[in-house]
């Protein structure tokens, strides 16, 4: 019997996990998926905004700031890499520097701090090669850069340290409650009971919701392209870069990333497919080619896309249901949802204890160590480790210098990689140059022999995406 069960294993389900690990609580987040962050977590822009676009009197405006200035301690105590990079939105005419100044007006009224609005010379300074014609500049110190998916896997190291079960592959089909307890049936022909019930489920959120609540949900998808361009671009800027956002969002930026490259996007489309095309990439590459001089379009190495979740209201939807107290959506997460992540979390526990004893744990660990990264360590280190355990004396994949001593760490982590993608985000094996094509199939030997399992039963990142060879379904 569980106290909690939360559904979904992205930012938001791992970030509330984690929160709620400091209690003491029986908690499983289950995950349909076969690791974390496999939904809207992996594929966005990794931006901490700094809110000045939200709206007062709602979640999104009340949570941002004060989940803004939560990231300095927890990505010390997480060891996830974050960099307080700053942002710009660029204003090209006088109607545009009225906006800026109405954000900036907008973000004070919401208790954002050290926002400032730049002239063209102090843009300039700040950033050499923005397009010319630029008049003024919304300046954001605050506004800062993660790894959306490096976050997330901290998240949930974190909460596993501290006991929290994580259960993959497990696809809810109904849920029912009896008295107190709720029974979650699975796909598998599984079920699991737990007196509250968490709706992470991103995407999926309205269709968990639907299946105890009178009052149904509608959460559409709304597709973003993007493009990363190699760790030689990725010097291209040194902050986050926006246009004056218009109806449709904040539009499409250019920023660096944590790891060294640099990524545009998003556009803006109403679906829920994960393909890229080529009308997309080419509207974000000349949107991103309007802020910035000579775009090093020659340097993309992959594209992708990510799928955020819209609801009617426009706002976060973080509520028990009115009959039902223990079940609680977490849903509509869209931006700044990454950023508000933290908040939402202590958001969230303060509506649980207002319903179930919840005593802290004297013996709650807060720090999590992350993964050896070979490639950083100075020369000492490397051996003094190659010297402890030769696996890290082996280099797999070529072009980030990954070595197997890496891949097999990721693997047996809890929550481990089980998956080619897996490994990728962990180590960022399968990342540079080649895209995988050199240290893949060494990566899926690897993989099959420290999980015991065939090679062919390897996947890329779902039980239907065989990395190798041929299976049936």
């Amino acid at each position: 019997m569980n106290d909690i069960v939360i559904i979904g294993a992205g930012i938001i389900g791992c970030s509330i996990a984690r929160e709620l690990s400091k209690y003491q609580l029986d908690i499983t987040v289950i995950e349909k998926n076969l690791d974390v962050a496999e939904g809207t977590s992996k594929a966005n822009s990794g931006i901490v905004h700094a809110g000045f676009t939200e709206k007062k009197n709602t979640l999104k405006g009340s949570l941002v700031a004060k989940s803004n200035k939560m990231f300095d301690i927890l990505s010390d105590e997480l060891e996830f890499s974050m960099v307080r990079n700053g942002a710009l939105v660029l204003a090209y005419d006088d109607n545009d520097v009225r906006k800026i100044e109405q954000l900036k007006k907008n973000g004070e009224e919401l208790g954002i701090t050290g926002l400032s609005i730049l002239d063209t010379e102090a843009v300039k300074r700040k950033q050499g090669n923005i397009t010319k014609g630029v008049k003024a500049a919304l300046y954001a110190e605050t506004s800062a850069i993660v790894n959306p998916y490096d976050m997330t896997i901290a998240m949930a190291e974190s909460a596993a340290l501290n006991g929290v079960n994580f259960k993959f592959g497990a696809n809810v089909v109904n849920i029912e409650k009896n008295g107190d307890i709720h029974t979650i049936y699975l796909e598998n022909g599984e079920d699991i009971k737990s007196r509250f019930v968490i709706n992470a489920a991103g995407l999926f959120g309205a269709e968990i919701n639907n299946m105890m609540n009178e009052e149904k949900y509608n959460i559409r998808g709304v597709k973003g392209e993007y493009c990363l361009f190699d760790k030689i671009a990725g010097a291209a800027v040194k902050n986050t870069l926006f246009r004056v956002p218009g109806e449709k969002g904040k539009g499409v930026l250019v920023t660096p990333t944590t790891d060294g490259n640099l990524i545009v996007g998003p556009n803006s489309q109403k679906e829920q497919s994960v393909s890229t095309t080529r009308e997309g990439i080419d509207e974000i590459i000349e949107k991103a080619s309007k802020v910035i001089d000579e775009l090093p379009v020659k340097r993309v190495i992959t594209s992708f896309s990510g799928v955020r979740a819209k609801t009617e209201s426009g706002d976060f939807i973080i509520e028990a249901l009115k009959d039902n107290e223990q079940f609680i959506n977490v849903i509509g997460i869209d931006s700044p949802g990454l950023t508000c992540a933290p908040a939402i979390a202590e958001y969230v526990s303060d509506m649980i204890s207002k319903n179930l004893i919840m005593i802290k744990k004297h013996n709650f660990i807060s720090k999590r160590h992350k993964m050896v990264r070979f490639v950083e360590l100075s020369v000492e280190d490397k051996n003094k480790l190659i010297k402890d355990n030769p696996e890290y004396g082996r280099i797999v994949c070529k072009c980030e210098l990954v070595t197997e001593g890496e891949i097999i760490d990721a693997i047996h982590r809890v929550p481990g990689a089980v998956t080619l993608d897996g490994v990728k985000r962990r180590t960022r094996a399968m990342m540079g140059g080649c895209q995988g094509m050199g240290c893949m199939l060494p990566i899926c030997k690897i993989m099959s022999r420290e999980l015991n399992v065939d090679i062919s039963e390897i996947n890329k990142n779902s039980a239907y995406s065989p990395a190798v060879g041929f299976r049936e379904v």
